[in-house]
Parts: structure tokens; sequence; C-alpha cells
């Protein structure tokens, strides 16, 4: 992670439960979620939950960089009276809900949010809290 330090704007861990990074809206950003995703994972011995988390991360790190131009927040989350399940939360300034669309075949994008819908457990958006949106998804955590 130290090659893409630069990348990150800010890390905030609370007590193992939790992490918090926020990227600049930059193309980087995508490489850098998914890298810290990633890393998070691997500490937290969740190594099978890394792949199909970073890639839900980074298409929805990709839509808010189509859409925002403010910093990008990911955070994870294992709540602890939750011990079977994984949040994810991706925050962008921008305030308008993403929409979920039917991609055709011969379409190069719009299948972000179908993905995270049929990845997840669950999955929603909410308001930011001063402004902004985020959108979250939920995973089980294998025994």
């Amino acid at each position: 992670m130290d090659s893409l330090a630069w990348e990150v704007i800010g890390v905030i861990d609370t007590e193992g439960d939790g992490a918090d990074w926020s990227f600049p809206a930059e193309p980087g950003a995508v490489r850098a979620a998914r890298a810290a995703v990633r890393d998070r994972l691997r500490e937290w011995g969740l190594d099978s939950l890394a792949d199909i988390t970073a890639l839900l991360v980074s298409e929805l790190v990709t839509n808010s960089l189509r859409h925002a131009t403010g910093p990008i927040g990911v955070r994870l989350v294992r709540p602890a009276d939750l011990g079977d399940v994984l949040l994810v939360e991706v925050s962008d300034p921008l305030p308008d809900p993403p929409r979920e669309r039917v991609a055709h075949p011969e379409d190069e994008s719009g299948r972000g949010l179908q993905l995270v819908a049929h990845s997840s457990r669950r999955w929603g958006t909410r308001p930011g809290r001063n402004t902004g949106k985020t959108v979250w998804f939920e995973l089980a955590v294998p025994d």
C-alpha cells in the first residue's frame, strides 16, 4: 500500500472492526480503493471475501468517478452484533442516488449496480450526513 499512499487522502481506523478511506476523484482511486480493501480484509482474516468485495467496490468507485467531482469515501464495517456480515459503503458528494439500468449485450458499461444487487445479501442507498450519498452493500462472512 505504500506505493499508493499518495492517492489516499486519509484513513481512520476504529477498534479493529471498521476502516474508512477517502480518495480523490481521480482515476487512480479505483486501484487504490481495491488495494486498501484487499489489505484490510487480509488483516481481518477475510481473504475469502477479498475478490468479490474489491470487485464491487471498484464498480461503485467507478460510478462515483463518472458522476461526482469530490472525494470518494470507502468504509468497511464488521458490526459487533452481526458477526456474519461485512458492511461496505461507498460515498460521494453527488446527492442523486444511482439508478440500476438494464445493459444490453453490446453496452460497455451499466452493469455495476446489477452486479452489486446480485452479489450481495442486501444493498441500498442513503443520503450522506451533510451532503452527497452513500451506496452500501452487505456480504455474508463465511464460517
